[in-house]
């Protein structure tokens, strides 16, 4: 039997959260029938071989399409035959942490009895975890859904397969199902999903419009951020693509699309492009980085900065394919009012400046 872990990076730490980001935490497994292996339903066969697995969370990763015989999906009923290969993906196993439930208001965008959109602010964290252990989304939806199996236990991502930054905006689709759950997450892993993130950035960009590669991992100098090895000798592979919508002179407000999801994805990207999110501490955005010596410009962006809590990024398109329904789901996030008015507030900068 082979287990390979399925997520971003193994080693990150709860705190740092992903630009656009991790598919939760899920197990690949696989097996090979014995030659002398009898015709035997595919989900008892599967029960058999994994300790401590229920027969009914292999018939709900067979309905959600994530069993596969040969690299063909097949249902729980199917009959396994000798030398045949065997892969499932299953959620990790409960941990150890007692969830509080809490009331923490959600903006919720839509909902059905699989799933619900949510519309995350930034400041919030998504999930507990090192010093995190209240107050996060996931507080929340078990408050919410405290009578739903999936949230009954004290797992701390219960529902989620992906996952923004504490203070980058925008939305988040979390299950209500285990099915759902299970197949949104290979949706996300086989990257058939739609995301477009809304950045305001530092500099002029030279191009409207372009693709940044580099493989990302982390910084060998300091392991709490993360950095772009333009060789390949390191890291994972990250593509992403980005137009600019509007130059206001010393930054330009920028469309992000993720083609992979690595940690801090766009934060690290841009940075490597000599373009870091305005107000990003992590990346070196939280310093006047264009513009004059003037105190007057000093006194503005320092106004700015104090605008936002965080990089200015917001997650403004997500799309999927519903677990049930099979109907394409796209939905559009308008900028925050703070994020909005920053932008306004340089477009009036910018406005007065080619006046004088």
């Amino acid at each position: 039997m082979t287990i390979l872990r399925i997520e971003e990076d193994p080693e990150e730490p709860d705190e740092l959260d992903d630009a656009g980001e991790e598919i939760g935490q899920f197990e690949h497994y696989r097996f090979v029938a014995d030659q002398g292996q009898g015709l035997l339903r595919i989900d008892k066969f599967l029960v058999n071989r994994m300790e401590g697995t229920s027969r009914n969370r292999v018939q709900a990763a067979a309905d959600a399409g994530s069993i596969f015989v040969n690299g063909v999906p097949v249902k729980s009923n199917y009959r396994i035959k000798p030398g045949e290969e065997v892969t499932i993906m299953l959620d990790y196993p409960r941990h150890e942490l007692k969830i509080i439930p809490e009331n923490i208001p959600l903006n919720v965008v839509f909902e059905d009895q699989e799933l619900m959109i949510i519309n995350k602010p930034a400041g919030l964290v998504v999930h507990p975890g090192h010093g995190n252990y209240s107050g996060t989304l996931v507080n929340g939806l078990v408050y919410k859904y405290q009578n739903l199996e999936l949230y009954g236990g004290n797992d701390p991502r219960p529902g989620l397969v992906h996952r923004i930054d504490k203070n980058t905006s925008g939305l988040l689709v979390v299950a209500k199902t285990e099915l759902a759950k299970i197949n949104l997450a290979l949706q996300f892993f086989n990257k058939t999903t739609k995301r477009k993130y809304v950045a305001l950035v530092w500099g002029n960009l030279a191009t409207d419009e372009g693709t940044i590669e580099g493989n990302i991992g982390r910084s060998t100098k300091n392991r709490q951020v993360f950095t772009v090895f333009p060789d390949g000798e390191s890291g994972k592979p990250a593509v992403t693509h980005y137009r600019v919508i509007e130059r206001l002179g010393y930054v330009n407000l920028v469309e992000c699309v993720l083609e992979t999801g690595r940690t801090h994805q766009i934060r690290v990207h841009m940075k490597h492009i000599g373009h870091p999110l305005f107000n990003d501490d992590v990346y070196g955005g939280d310093r006047i980085l264009k513009g004059t010596t003037f105190a007057k410009y000093k006194q503005f962006v320092e106004n700015c900065f104090n605008m936002i809590p965080g990089q200015a990024l917001h997650a403004k398109i997500l799309g999927f394919i519903h677990p049930v329904t099979k109907e394409e789901m796209i939905f559009d996030s308008e900028l925050p009012e703070n994020l909005e008015q920053l932008v306004d507030k340089w477009r009036n900068y910018i406005s007065n400046r080619d006046l004088e």
